[in-house]
């Protein structure tokens, strides 16, 4: 039997997956072919949720969305990818084994970059992944319960991007979850003189506004220097007494893309075709952060669900075609909008590569729940005929405003 292994199971390896299935099916050979799912972890985690509130729908088992339509799936670390040799070799806590395959799909993903800062390691927060995540509202948690103390009360958050806005902007709601009263104060860290330095001018008077309206401090034009358990120092010499701080600045490709000899980018992304074949290597597709495919044409996709579905959906038809001598299918993406989570004050809805502000406020809030909430989800009935359905490699139209 023929082997097609995904390396990954966000919302690229997932979709890489179940599109495999699905044009296998559609087919009639399903039976010729295993599909392998391999992973860290026994989940699907919903990453651009890990900043909410609630949690609690933000990890969904494979097993819910894999065992349905016949798809393997493994729980483990992956070590090393040997494409000439087109082997994979996974480790788990026990356990080594090296794995062949026809066809890879890689989709890894990203992780979030941590510089060599003293006390960073050891001290710092992030939402990275569904397990950091419930880290971190466990230490909040916990500060809830505490009496009152020097730096109890205030949050740090590194990186005034996309992520770090998000989780700045939702800090109110998830100190109130928690139980965190007294003197608050949430502060936005960043190197650059202003916030959201990728976002453009036209949105980021609306992310100002936001800011200010939920009392989130910044420092801008600053580097951190050292942290520990109860401090931050940044490179202007201020000292900000606080039990917690929350990393997010900046994302890379997984670390093992650089062990491929194979076309990268500057973030350490893959670079594909338009079948989102990896460049410079025989039988490899790669989907999602861990590729860069110019989607228009022009303009390289962006670390995020946005293009990492139709990447994973995608991947995952062609990776099949091309194992069985059937035409693939191109992507082309000719729409871009992002749609900012700003806490309580609302949301910022932009359209184009120049980030025209569409909508913002309640209406934009809307918009992004239904996101959040629904139209990322893959289908939860257990109904092999939905899921499968739902991997066609077509796109979706951009995300409606609602009233």
């Amino acid at each position: 039997m023929a082997r097609v292994i995904v390396l990954g199971a966000g919302f690229a390896g997932l979709w890489a997956a179940i599109g495999a299935a699905r044009k296998l099916d559609e087919i009639g050979q399903a039976a010729e072919v295993e599909i392998l799912v391999i992973d860290r972890n026994p989940y699907h985690n919903i990453r651009v949720r890990n900043y909410e509130v609630d949690l609690s729908e933000a990890a969904i088992p494979l097993a819910e969305l894999l065992d349905p339509i016949g798809v393997a799936h493994r729980v483990a670390e992956v070590e090393a990818i040997d494409p000439v040799k087109q082997q994979v070799t996974i480790a788990t806590s026990d356990s080594r084994e090296v794995l062949t395959y026809e066809r890879l799909v890689l989709a890894l993903g990203s992780e979030l970059t941590r510089p060599a800062i003293p006390g960073l390691a050891a001290n710092g927060f992030d939402v990275d992944t569904y397990a950091a995540a419930v880290r971190l509202d466990k230490h909040l948690a916990a500060l809830g319960a505490q009496a009152p103390s020097e730096g109890r009360s205030t949050v740090v958050v590194v990186g005034a991007g996309f992520t770090g806005i998000e989780v700045a902007t939702e800090m109110p709601g998830k100190l109130d979850r928690a139980g965190v009263t007294g003197d608050r104060r949430i502060i936005l860290v960043d190197p650059n003189p202003e916030v959201g330095v990728t976002i453009g001018d036209n949105a980021r008077p609306v992310i100002n506004e936001a800011l200010s309206a939920l009392g989130v401090e910044t420092r801008l034009d600053v580097k951190v220097t050292a942290l520990d358990a109860n401090a931050i120092t940044l490179s202007s010499g201020e000292t900000v007494p606080t039990q917690t701080i929350v990393w997010c600045a900046g994302m890379r490709a997984s670390p093992l893309a650089e062990t491929l000899d194979v076309e990268r980018d500057r973030h350490g992304r893959v670079i594909v075709d338009q079948f989102m074949r990896a460049a410079g290597a025989t039988n490899v597709f790669a989907a999602g952060d861990m590729a860069c495919s110019f989607v228009d044409g022009v303009h390289a996709s962006v670390m995020s669900c946005q293009f990492a579905r139709p990447m994973g959906r995608f991947a995952g038809h062609n990776v099949v075609a091309d194992l069985l001598g059937r035409p693939m299918l191109p992507l082309h993406i000719d729409w871009y909008v992002t749609v900012l989570d700003l806490g309580a004050w609302g949301a910022l809805y932009t359209e184009g590569w120049d980030r025209q502000v569409h909508t913002s406020g309640a209406a934009a809030k809307l918009t992004k729940q239904t996101i959040n909430h629904v139209r990322i989800y893959p289908p939860r009935t257990g109904s092999r005929a939905e899921i499968l359905a739902a991997a066609a490699p077509t796109l979706q139209a951009p995300p409606a405003v609602r009233p």
